[in-house]
């Protein structure tokens, strides 16, 4: 899908925590009325899209969300027996938020504008600084302390890309981390805030343990 093929307008799921990148897929657990609503509705269109976006500390009774997310398109659906969607986004692309769409959808639509984000609509990209070596060390290093399993052969054989994608959306990082994740420019900036966001809870669990 290229970027003259985006709609000026999408429905947005606000998610705290979550994170869908372009070329990546995020499986999602659909149950709340509006949400269901919502999906009802974006399986209607062509573009099948949905703008996951994280939302950001407001006073009571205020909503903020953040500036940047990203699209994913509806590849899949299942409808279960108590009329709940299990759901896959693929990534498409990232966009600013411009305002929200007032109207009487029960969810959120927005006006959003994809031109900083072209590089997300070509083909996947690649890092040439990239020292796998030395970042699976440390990767194995930050999984067993955090007590986390893998197939270290698919991790070893996954592209770049496919490799520093999954791993921002997958590792137990902040909102906040997330969204630096997702806003980093190349494939070299989120592989480099992907390497600093993991060394540094590795510094943070070794001077909480020699307390």
């Amino acid at each position: 899908m290229t970027q003259t093929e985006l709609p000026d307008t999408i429905a947005l799921f606000p998610l705290p925590g979550a994170l869908l990148l372009p070329r990546a897929k995020l499986p999602l657990h659909v149950f709340e009325p509006r949400y269901l609503a919502m999906v009802d509705d974006v399986l209607k269109t062509r573009e099948r899209l949905i703008g996951i976006i994280q939302p950001r500390p407001a006073p009571k009774g205020q909503r903020r969300l953040a500036t940047i997310g990203c699209a994913g398109r509806v590849v899949s659906f299942t409808e279960t027996d108590d009329n709940r969607y299990m759901i896959v986004l693929a990534g498409i692309s990232r966009f600013d938020l411009k305002d929200e769409v007032p109207g009487f959808t029960p969810y959120l639509r927005a006006d959003v504008d994809w031109t900083r984000f072209d590089r997300d609509a070509r083909p996947a990209q690649t890092d040439g600084g990239f020292d796998r070596a030395q970042f699976m060390v440390l990767l194995k290093r930050f999984f067993a302390a955090k007590e986390l399993a893998t197939d270290w052969d698919s991790m070893n054989e996954a592209e770049d890309e496919a490799l520093i994608n999954s791993l921002s959306m997958l590792c137990p990082f902040e909102a906040a981390d997330k969204q630096a994740l997702l806003e980093a420019p190349t494939l070299a900036d989120r592989r480099e805030t992907l390497q600093m966001l993991m060394e540094f809870s590795l510094r943070a669990d070794g001077e909480g343990k020699m307390q």
